[in-house]
């Protein structure tokens, strides 16, 4: 079947002086096909003294989006001619979609960002930077103070609050540094076997591994996973409780807010890293052993000698005052990007993010820098 003409679906009358009627008629859909806005738009042309616009749809067929595209179209031309568009002569349903489309605003493209200057940047880094050393030093002020109350007897510590903690950052993490822990112990005794048994010194595998675990490794690793699971958990209690107003409320009630929250975790972690990093230390050198009595054919008590004989108690002080360190490091990142957070669920994921950031990125500072005085002072 042919399809309709469509300058038979439009037509013009001028029924007064200054106004246009577009009179529609037969079928206006997307499958068929409608005029061109180019027509309307040269009629206007040809009549510029035409201030309204008004509509004829008696004799309208079956109509779609397409007439509703076409109404759109005309809108906008007649709102960048100035023209009255009046829509009482079309359809219902056709009036309600041009009154919904037109009340829907364009989302306008979003300005193209000029770049700083370089000295802006530098500037406003700095600045930044400035700010956030201030509010650490403001933390760990407070942490100072409230540690000086506690030792007063002047701080409460709700005694069923820490003791959950403490079985969080110790009880709970075993598994996790156990497997760790046992990885890295033969991981180090398997890279070392590699070159010591070109030599026959396969039994200094032993020494590689206990002094490594015990110096430095336990608890450098003990620290980067309590990092990831402890520190982040901090902040995101922390972050949650600030956006839910639950600190602000302690405030209000009189409570110190470091006294309840921040220093039983603190003090918690700090506790608890020296033993997890003992534990870390046992199970590293259980790794070794596997490799050593398992792929190096070693005696197992001749390993065990020497792993004692290479492990001195200066190599043990070092380790526990690397776990020490870094349990303070933790403990203070992860509540201290917890208190920082803002008041928005994302803003809560940002905080997690950056505790864990800032505790591993600490660690390794911290670990040259012990590493650095222990080098001075010969140990």
């Amino acid at each position: 079947m042919p399809e309709n003409n469509p300058q038979e679906k439009l037509a013009f009358t001028y029924p007064a002086r200054g106004a246009l009627r577009l009179v529609l008629s037969g079928d206006w859909q997307i499958a068929s096909i409608t005029p061109s806005l180019d027509e309307a738009i040269a009629e206007l042309k040809t009549h510029p003294e035409v201030t309204e616009i008004a509509f004829e749809s008696s004799q309208i067929g079956d109509w779609d989006t397409g007439l509703a595209a076409f109404l759109l179209k005309l809108a906008r031309e007649c709102e960048r001619r100035k023209i009255r568009l009046s829509p009482e002569g079309l359809p219902q349903g056709a009036q309600k979609l041009l009154t919904l489309a037109q009340a829907v605003q364009e989302k306008e493209a979003p300005a193209p960002k000029v770049q700083e200057p370089f000295l802006t940047r530098v500037g406003d880094t700095a600045v930044k930077v400035w700010n956030e050393i201030k509010s650490l030093l403001d933390f760990l002020g407070e942490l100072l103070v409230s540690f000086t109350r506690l030792l007063k007897g002047k701080a409460y510590i709700r005694k069923k609050d820490f003791k959950a903690i403490i079985q969080a950052c110790g009880a709970e993490a075993f598994p996790l540094v156990s497997l760790i822990s046992v990885l890295l112990g033969l991981i180090l005794a398997f890279v070392g076997a590699m070159q010591l048994r070109m030599f026959g010194a396969q039994i200094f595998v032993a020494d590689i591994v206990g002094i490594a675990m015990v110096r430095v490794m336990g608890a450098i690793m003990t620290g980067i996973i309590m990092t990831g699971r402890t520190g982040a958990s901090f902040a995101a209690e922390l972050g949650i409780m600030q956006t839910n107003e639950e600190i602000d409320a302690l405030r209000t009630l009189g409570i110190p807010p470091v006294d309840f929250l921040i220093l039983p975790r603190v003090l918690a972690l700090v506790l608890m890293m020296p033993l997890l990093t003992l534990y870390s230390n046992l199970m590293g050198i259980l790794g070794g052993y596997i490799i050593g009595v398992g792929m190096l054919e070693l005696n197992p008590v001749e390993y065990f000698n020497r792993t004692q004989e290479a492990i001195g108690i200066n190599n043990l002080w070092v380790g526990m005052v690397h776990s020490v360190v870094f349990g303070v490091i933790i403990a203070v990142s992860g509540c201290f990007r917890g208190i920082q957070c803002g008041r928005s669920a994302a803003a809560v994921g940002e905080a997690t993010t950056s505790a864990v950031v800032t505790g591993i990125t600490s660690i390794v500072v911290a670990t040259a820098i012990i590493t650095y005085i222990c080098q001075l002072l010969g140990v």
